[in-house]
Order: structure tokens, then C-alpha cells, then sequence
């Protein structure tokens, strides 16, 4: 018999304990904690869907689901949280197990997959994810909104660069950008040594964040340069910060330099994450407003929801979210449309007749959303 960890959860109280009879409606959560591979994920996830439901003091509770192989008893897993009494489902976290409950015929619950799978599946299964093409699509929008015409393409071997490259070429050309070079990054920095600035021209970077690194200071400083969330480390370290200077790229509104209403009525993590955990426990938090849209069948009324992870709306069966367009500054990074303030001076010595604050640069924010 398969075992089940159930976790309930009512405003901030929560005890564990075996499944009842007869069953009690709850949120069922398909998350993985004890796998080896998946656990430290699926735990950062449950963190933010707590967090999100401690604000909730009539809340459906909530049930965790977690011994089980996403690969193979996935369907076992949800067949028992229905049977538990589940009105809801949140998981699984990867595609594989996502794609065994779409080859279902139905299922009798909204189920809230956070993870994207190409195709479709059963009426109320949904797909929410953090998929870095569409942050690619984006800034192809941003920068031709921003006026840029041609774009330098910089990518790598490495298969998510590449998914990057296609990504952000397609949306680019098809809004009418035109690709004036790819160069293929192995480690060569010669292959920059003739890249000019050009007054409608932009670099891409479709690299990771530690090859970017490496490329900008081989880069014009006045070329205008873009990327996604694979360059953002967290504004803990300020030295890395400092190496994209100026560089634009779209992230999360929960790891800005300054936090907005909406973000900050959400608690942190009692203990410190890093920022790819980060981004899971804003996951979280944001699958657990979503799925209880779907279950008050508030998706006309709900949405565009200002979520932290970004601005979410419904496309299909698939929750596009168009993050927020970010800019580094002085080791930081921030919104694109925020104030400039100075930050404080690592080397205070350096400049004596800096002013405090500094005009904000020309950005556009607020792009529409991809549908």
C-alpha cells in the first residue's frame, strides 16, 4: 500500500497524521519532501503554499501528499488524495509525472501542475510554471518596446542556452527584430573584439550566468544588453552584481531591491534560501492563490493576478506569468521603473561628490501579456 505523509494545515496550526474516514475535503499537494533528487525543491514549495495559507483563516486545509515516484505512481498518489477527499490538487513538480496525469481521460478535480508541458491534457488540469523561454519572449517584446532593432545573439552548447537562443529569435523576429549575428560562446573571447555600439542595437545573452560574466567585460559599456533570470543570484553578493552594470533582465517582483504591497503581505522563509529556492517558495505561494481561484471558479473576476512570482493570466490550460522587467544598479538589481538611489559605497573613498540619487533611466514597463 502506497504511504502517504498527511499534513494538514488550518490558519498556521498543522500536525501530521494518517488519512481520516470518512474523508474531509481538502487541497491535496503532490510534492515529493523525502525524494533525494526532488525533496529540497517540493520543500520549498510546501513552504510558500503554508506561507499563502496562514493568511487564509477559513481555508480549505491542507494535505500533503509525498511518498511516491513522480516517474511511475504519480496517478496512484492523486487517485488517493481523491479518494481522501481532495476538492483540489497542487502538483506534481516535474514534467514526467505531469504528463502521466495528462494522459488521463479526465480528472475530477482542478489539478494545478507547476510545471509547463508542451500539448494539453483533461479539462481541469492546469499548467504553472517558471519556464525561462517565456522570460526569453519577454524581453524580445521589451527591447523592441525599448526601440531596439537588431540584436547580437550570445549563447552556448548547453541545452537550456540553446532553448533561450530559439526562444527569444522567434519572438524576436516575428516582432519584427532582425538578427544581426549568434555567436557560439567556448570559452574564446577574441570572438568579441570587433562587436560595436549601435544606436538600435542589443545583445542577448542566452548564457548562463557564470559565462555572461565572463563576456561582459569584452562587451561595448554602451551596448545595450538583456537577458533573463539565469543571470540574477540573489543582491546578496554586490561584487557579481556589479559585473552586469546596467544589464536588463526580468525576474520576480519577491527578489527586488524594493518589494511592493502585494509582495510584502507574504512572510519570508524562516530560515535563509537561496534564490533559485527562493523562486520555488514564491511558486508556492502563488500556486496556492491560483488553485483556490479555481476552485471559487473566479478565473473571470480573479485575473491578471498581481502574483509574486509576476502577472499572471490564464492562456488555455497554462498560466503565462510576465515577469517584471529589472535592471542592475550600483550592485543591485530592482525594478527597471524604480528610483535610482545610491547604494551604500563599497569603497567609500572612491567618491566624494556623488550625489544620493541619481535620475532614473529610460525604461518601459508594463509589457502586454503574451496570449
Amino acid at each position: 500500500m502506497l504511504a502517504l505523509l498527511a499534513l494538514y494545515v488550518s490558519g498556521i496550526a498543522c500536525a501530521t497524521t494518517e488519512i481520516p474516514s470518512p474523508p474531509i475535503p481538502h487541497i491535496a499537494l503532490l510534492l515529493p519532501l523525502n525524494s533525494q533528487g526532488l525533496g529540497t525543491s517540493a520543500q520549498a514549495v510546501h513552504q510558500g503554499i503554508l506561507a499563502a495559507a496562514g493568511l487564509q483563516s477559513k481555508g480549505l486545509p491542507v494535505r500533503v501528499y509525498s511518498d511516491y515516484d513522480e516517474a511511475h505512481s504519480v496517478t496512484s498518489a492523486y487517485k488517493a488524495a481523491i479518494a481522501g477527499g481532495a476538492v483540489a490538487v497542487v502538483g506534481p513538480l516535474t514534467r514526467s509525472g505531469i504528463s502521466r496525469l495528462a494522459n488521463e481521460a479526465s480528472l475530477p478535480v482542478p489539478t494545478l501542475a507547476l510545471n509547463i508541458i508542451e500539448g494539453h491534457g483533461p479539462a481541469q488540469l492546469y499548467f504553472f510554471g517558471m519556464a525561462v523561454e517565456a522570460e526569453a519572449r519577454q524581453i524580445a517584446l521589451l527591447a523592441r518596446k525599448q526601440g531596439m532593432q537588431q540584436a547580437i545573439v550570445i549563447t552556448s552548447r548547453e541545452p537550456l542556452a540553446q532553448r533561450l537562443q530559439f526562444s527569444f529569435e522567434e519572438q524576436w523576429t516575428r516582432s519584427g527584430g532582425s538578427i544581426s549575428r549568434e555567436i557560439e560562446y567556448n570559452g574564446d573571447t577574441t570572438v568579441f573584439a570587433d562587436i560595436e555600439a549601435t544606436p538600435a542595437g542589443m545583445v542577448f545573452f542566452a548564457t548562463d550566468a557564470e559565462k555572461s560574466r565572463a563576456i561582459r567585460p569584452y562587451l561595448p559599456n554602451n551596448l545595450e544588453t538583456y537577458g533573463t533570470s539565469q543571470l540574477f543570484a540573489g543582491n546578496k553578493d554586490r561584487m557579481l552584481n556589479f559585473d552586469f552594470d546596467g544589464v536588463r533582465f526580468v525576474d520576480m517582483p519577491w527578489l527586488m531591491r524594493e518589494v511592493q504591497t502585494s509582495v510584502t503581505v507574504y512572510p519570508r522563509a524562516n530560515s535563509p534560501l537561496t534564490t533559485d529556492l527562493e523562486r520555488l517558495y514564491a511558486l508556492g505561494i502563488d500556486a496556492y492563490r491560483l488553485i483556490n481561484i479555481l476552485i471559487k471558479n473566479q478565473i473571470v473576476t480573479a485575473l491578471p493576478l498581481e502574483g509574486v512570482t509576476g502577472r499572471i493570466s490564464l492562456n488555455g490550460q497554462t498560466f503565462d506569468r510576465e515577469a517584471l522587467p529589472a535592471i542592475f544598479v550600483q550592485g543591485h538589481a530592482q525594478s527597471a521603473d524604480a528610483p535610482v538611489t545610491q547604494a551604500e559605497l563599497m569603497f567609500p573613498d572612491q567618491f566624494r561628490n556623488t550625489s544620493s540619487v541619481i535620475p532614473a533611466l529610460p525604461v518601459t514597463a508594463g509589457l502586454p501579456s503574451e496570449r
